[in-house]
């Protein structure tokens, strides 16, 4: 059901232009202590698991600085594609480690094809879901909003079917939702 868009380019192309509208709201709030103006300030990212060819725009995540001297305080918005400081990609974090349930040793290397991931991070991922998120104060003040219970053994696969729509609204849906844990200094809503 989700491998179909670990590969998709068109899916990593909308998700990119999500992160530039998440930028554009943070640039024009300005700074989130002195409300001065704040410059863009991107920093180098190596994210692996998408398609080839993604370009240059996945080279770098959105992130400004303030301009004002004695502040210089950072702003990074939320994203859709990259998992906070995570190497792979967000949408490839979350479709692989939940294709990763009840995955047969032959999924498993389709899934390592694929993206090029092992199984010990495979492990990692599942154990990051469960107990590091799982557990998390985000997710113990989040999970409450949904209509029935996430079951914390099966992240993400139990957040992605908490979403309405095709595979790949659930799949955005669920990276808005994880939107506030890719940053530690963004503010507002998220959009796109």
């Amino acid at each position: 059901m989700y491998a179909e868009w670990v590969g998709d380019a068109s899916l990593y192309a909308f998700l990119w232009e999500c992160d530039r509208d998440l930028a554009g709201a943070a640039r024009a709030g300005g700074c989130v202590v002195c409300g001065g103006r704040v410059d863009t300030a991107r920093y180098p990212r190596k994210p692996r698991g998408g398609p080839p060819g993604l370009g240059a725009a996945f080279d770098r995540r959105e992130s400004f600085c303030c301009a004002r001297d004695g502040c210089r305080k950072r702003l990074t918005p939320p994203s859709l594609r990259f998992l906070g400081r995570k190497v792979y990609l967000g949408a490839v974090v979350v479709l692989v480690t939940a294709m990763r349930h009840g995955a047969t040793p032959t999924r498993v290397a389709r899934l390592q094809e694929l993206v090029g991931v092992s199984v010990r991070t495979l492990a990692r991922w599942r154990r990051w879901w469960r107990d590091v998120f799982g557990t998390s104060r985000f997710w113990q003040a989040a999970a409450g909003r949904f209509g029935s219970p996430v079951a914390r053994e099966r992240l993400p696969r139990s957040l992605l079917e908490c979403f309405a729509g095709e595979a790949r609204d659930r799949l955005v849906a669920t990276l808005r939702f994880l939107g506030p844990i890719t940053t530690t200094s963004a503010r507002g809503v998220m959009a796109c």
